[in-house]
């Protein structure tokens, strides 16, 4: 793989750092500025919502100029965006700051997504989406627990700081080792909005809202179910998310590398298993080791289908993508607010503290039953295409066997006139 992927991992590393290492941060920060839980909680949400309406906002201002250009500034944002929360004097300027920094992640995996498939052969696109998106992967593991540390023992300011430097590596990273592929020619904003009438584009971006929703309805709430129902002390939240981080980056590594070969079939299997999963986790949250197990194998199965629909999207989006890639970045924070949503209501409703897991797993079968769906379309179309070039080829078959036959007899009306003319002829100047 080209070593220009590294520095996109490396952005993407910081990214997922900054938008989950709040989780972890939020007493501290509310304490700080004296506001509750449920108000510092905004920061966690209305990162969220920055990233569903920068995505395109971002993306459409950076038609006009090379995609490596972009992802530089897209990096300079982020910094900008984590140094204003780290230097925030109140509540507001820190919510702010978090925004910004959220406009910068749609487009920065949007436009990364394609950067990262031009970089390699046609078969190895997957494989070099999920080498970008193991930056986000890691992010979980090291990044957050680490950044969650740092902060509870040095200050949360101090995480902040420490992940704007992060942004500083990713784009000397990126102005270094990303070659600086030009914007393709022709193509403008009309174009990459006219992807959205592309109905298997709106379809795999439902498939990543209501797949991946269907991790976060379970995830949101894992550390009440984990300590209300499974037993577990508060201290192992953190291991338990960093079992679920490294089941993302086996997940990831594992939908690149099939969804080469394999696309559909690939999010079947992914789909499929992590409703079941999810399902069984109302079950087994209520047993430690069995708990642990279906943690790791919700992030593995729920990441599995990043690459695949990445890569969905980018297809048949093909010839203007940017815009499409990054609003399917933004459909993954769109489900993760929804699922979030959701879970809060059914435990709002009495329902205990596993019934999010239920509310997944309607998430994710129905993002299969999708799945199905657009493979039968796409098959539906083929076939209309194929019979489309067969009565194209019979009618020019025809329309050929027609114009020798015309030709024939024009030839023989050709010899008869020109048979004819040389009587003619004599009859007409007999001197």
């Amino acid at each position: 793989m080209p070593i220009a992927l590294l520095a996109l991992a490396i952005g993407a590393f910081g990214i997922g750092t900054t938008e989950f290492v709040i989780m972890g941060l939020l007493p501290e920060v509310a304490g700080d500025f004296d506001v509750s839980i449920p108000t510092a909680g905004f920061l966690v949400t209305g990162y969220a919502l920055g990233v569903m309406v920068g995505a395109p906002l971002m993306t459409a201002l950076g038609t006009k100029i090379s995609r490596k250009r972009m992802l530089m500034l897209l990096m300079g944002l982020f910094v900008v965006g984590n140094l204003l929360s780290a230097l925030a004097p109140v509540f507001g300027v820190m919510a702010v700051g978090r925004i910004v920094a959220s406009f910068a992640h749609g487009a920065f995996f949007g436009i990364g997504s394609v950067v990262a498939a031009d970089l390699v052969a046609p078969e190895k696109k997957a494989a070099a989406i999920s080498m970008m998106f193991t930056g986000l992967t890691i992010a979980n593991v090291v990044g957050v627990p680490l950044g969650t540390s740092i902060g509870q023992s040095l200050g949360w300011r101090t995480t902040f700081f420490l992940v704007a430097a992060l942004g500083v590596i990713g784009l000397a990273g990126i102005a270094k080792l990303v070659p600086d592929i030009p914007k393709p020619e022709g193509v403008q904003l009309i174009h990459e909005l006219a992807a959205f009438r592309n109905a298997q584009v709106l379809l795999a971006m439902a498939m990543t809202v209501l797949g991946f929703g269907g991790v976060f309805a379970a995830i949101t709430y894992i550390a009440p179910m984990m300590t209300e129902v499974a037993g577990y002390a508060d201290s192992s939240v953190t291991w338990l998310l960093v079992l679920f981080g490294l089941g993302m980056v086996g997940g990831n590594l594992l939908g690149g590398r099939f969804a080469d070969r394999a696309l559909m079939p690939m999010l079947y299997v992914s789909l499929g298993a992590l409703a079941l999963v999810l399902a069984a986790f109302t079950f087994t949250a209520h047993n430690k080791v069995a708990a642990a197990v279906s943690i790791a194998l919700v992030g593995g199965l729920g990441f599995a289908t990043v690459p695949p629909l990445q890569k969905r999207v980018l297809d048949h989006a093909a010839g203007a993508p940017t815009l499409a890639s990054a609003v399917n970045i933004g459909a993954f924070n769109l489900g993760n607010a929804l699922s979030a949503w959701l879970g809060g209501l059914v435990i709002s409703a009495g329902l205990g503290y596993t019934a999010p897991n239920w509310v997944g797993a309607v998430l994710a079968g129905s993002a299969l039953v999708l799945a199905v769906l657009s493979a039968a379309l796409e098959r539906r179309e083929a076939r209309g295409g194929r019979e489309a070039r067969r009565g194209r080829e019979a009618r020019g078959g025809r329309d050929g066997a027609s114009g020798d036959h015309d030709g024939a007899s024009g030839d023989h009306d050709g010899v008869t006139t020109e048979s004819a003319r040389p009587a003619h002829a004599c009859t007409a100047a007999p001197s």
